[in-house]
């Protein structure tokens, strides 16, 4: 890993590039590129009578090939004797060179190692070469504010002032004077590769929103590194209002992960998932299926003219209108003892249409109704017509 150290009078400053493809050739030819641009320094003649600062540039890279990974690495140093009164055009061009270092880590996606300068009201100061940049807080790593979720986010800063981040330049515009980091990004790329659909992790819900919540994952190392999004509809199968009835910040969940979208580097998660689906509970949980009931719990009867339970009569008109949904009738009712929700709710059965009849439940209050299709779809198509006749009801 190419580390440049670079002494100036009393200011001091370090880089570390990272390239985050070491099995790549062209990978490491373009670092070493890299390491050449940013590690070159200014030489100017110094008058006899002047007093001077010294610079000392070093740089030494280690080889990513696992067969020499413990070798010693290669070491160069050069020191240049700088006049102190160096002139407006020499520190210009030297600023100049760092930008177009800049622009260089910002297109090649490599990552830098910033020391943090200071602070202010939105975000660190870092330290770029002869360049100060800015880490705005939102860009931050969760990992900071979940180590020590007690601190505010500018004592947080606070203590990181001097220490060195990972970042990635997401922009570096010299006419307007802009050098962005982010540090999310730099975690993105070392961290998101060990990450697939279908994992579940602990998490910590961060900042919660109309539109859902975020969580920040807990890694096997312990730290929080990256961030997923919990929409609202993958919060509870039941229907949530609010998210904030749910969750609140600083809550500990447990999530899966249900989508990557690596371009974006955005997470998908859900709560609801790690939960029994109650559309697919088995139909003989509430109504036994061989006409037997608990007289501690049910009481079943049969009759042709069976009341729908109400709201039940707008869906069926609306399941009737979808493909392969031919017939819907209601086939008998219980009581149950006790009250488990006033609202309507609809399950499907687990078992698979059979002679092209199939199975729901409606239940609301005490009220438990069994439901009869005559459908040549399977249990998936059934569910996402259900599902859809259900967006469409009030």
């Amino acid at each position: 890993m190419p580390v440049f150290t670079a002494t100036l009078g009393s200011v001091c400053f370090h880089s570390h590039l990272f390239n985050p493809d070491v099995s790549s050739l062209s990978c490491f030819l373009n670092q070493t590129k890299l390491s050449n641009l940013c590690s070159k320094p200014s030489f100017i003649k110094r008058p006899s009578s002047s007093p001077f600062y010294t610079l000392k540039v070093s740089a030494s890279s280690a080889s990513t090939n696992s067969q020499t990974e413990n070798s010693e690495p290669a070491e160069a140093a050069a020191t240049a004797l700088l006049d102190n009164s160096v002139s407006s055009e020499d520190i210009r061009q030297r600023r100049s060179a760092d930008w177009k270092a800049a622009r260089a880590y910002w297109h090649s996606g490599f990552i830098y190692g910033g020391r943090v300068e200071g602070f202010n009201g939105g975000g660190l100061l870092v330290r770029f070469y002869s360049l100060v940049g800015f880490l705005p807080f939102p860009q931050l790593s969760p990992s900071h504010s979940c180590k020590e979720p007690g601190k505010t986010i500018h004592q947080i800063a606070k203590s990181l002032v001097g220490s060195i981040l990972s970042v990635k330049v997401i922009q570096a515009e010299e006419e307007s004077r802009k050098l962005i980091f982010s540090e999310k990004e730099a975690f993105w790329t070392k961290f998101s590769p060990s990450i697939n659909v279908g994992d579940i992790f602990s998490g910590r819900v961060g900042s919660v929103e109309d539109y859902g919540a975020f969580v920040h994952l807990r890694f096997p190392d312990g730290h929080y590194h990256l961030t997923g999004l919990v929409h609202i509809s993958e919060v509870s199968w039941d229907l949530v209002q609010d998210v904030r009835d749910i969750l609140i910040e600083g809550d500990d969940v447990r999530v899966k992960v249900i989508n990557i979208d690596r371009g974006k580097s955005r997470i998908t998660l859900s709560i609801k998932q790690l939960e029994e689906d109650p559309l697919l509970e088995t139909l003989d949980k509430v109504i036994p299926q061989d006409g037997s009931a608990n007289s501690d719990s049910l009481t079943t009867s049969n009759s042709g003219t069976i009341e729908p339970l109400p709201g039940l009569d707008a869906i069926f008109k609306e399941l009737l209108q979808e493909d392969g949904i031919y017939d819907v009738r209601i086939s008998r009712q219980g009581f149950e003892k006790r009250v488990v929700s006033q609202d309507l709710q609809l399950w499907l059965s687990n078992a698979p249409p059979s002679d092209v009849m199939f199975t729901l439940l409606a239940r609301a209050g005490r009220q438990v109704q069994e439901i009869q299709l005559t459908t040549s779809l399977d249990q998936e198509g059934i569910k996402n017509a259900l599902q859809r006749v259900l967006e469409r009801v009030p």
